[in-house]
């Protein structure tokens, strides 16, 4: 698999730049990943990167996204926080990254059983962790279709938040930064929201 050049960066469009990661991710679930030098990578990118994606997603342990899209060095901007919430800072992260560095889609990315969304949905106050859990807490008071249990003892409930969550999020960006926002509607990103299967490996992207 080559190094992304300037060249070829240029060249891969918003939707080429989804389908790059689908046929990673379908790779990933069936363990047919892509054979690369790393070494040689981590020289050809020494000088500069030119990734073709930045990618939103929780930093729980299961859910790397360089291995699910099977992607190399230099080949996606990956942003990880608990919950894949939104804030000031990552804002800032995708505008560097569209608007300069060059990449062509954004994604955020949930998961399944994701732990920030159970402490959501259980209201968990601790510490500076509470703030972070506040950001998630309007995707649970939009989920409307539960009506009792509504805490994380009740997996139907939590998935529901998690994919509303990820959906306010792609909302927030385009709503929040009038870089990305012109650029999309320009055709030159895409944004899209998706959830990671944590248990097949498999990428749902909300179409």
């Amino acid at each position: 698999m080559k190094t992304l050049t300037r060249e070829m960066q240029n060249a891969i469009t918003p939707a080429m730049a989804l389908d790059l990661l689908k046929d990673g991710n379908k790779r990933f679930v069936n363990n047919l990943k892509v054979n690369r030098n790393l070494l040689q990578q981590a020289n050809e990118t020494s000088d500069g990167q030119h990734p073709f994606a930045v990618i939103l997603s929780c930093i729980d342990s299961r859910t790397s996204a360089e291995l699910i899209f099977d992607q190399g060095l230099g080949d996606i901007f990956s942003i990880r926080v608990a919950g894949n919430i939104l804030n000031e800072d990552i804002l800032g992260s995708m505008e560097f990254a569209c608007k300069v560095a060059g990449s062509k889609i954004i994604v955020v990315l949930g998961h399944t059983k994701c732990g920030a969304v159970k402490g959501a949905c259980d209201h968990v106050e601790m510490g500076n962790l509470t703030a972070l859990l506040s950001k998630i807490r309007p995707a649970v008071d939009d989920e409307t279709s539960t009506i009792n249990d509504r805490n994380s003892s009740n997996p139907v409930f939590v998935e529901n938040v998690a994919t509303i969550n990820v959906k306010r999020t792609v909302q927030s960006i385009v709503e929040r930064s009038s870089i990305l926002k012109d650029m999309i509607e320009k055709g030159e990103i895409g944004i899209i929201g998706g959830t990671h299967d944590i248990t097949s490996g498999q990428v749902l992207f909300y179409e």
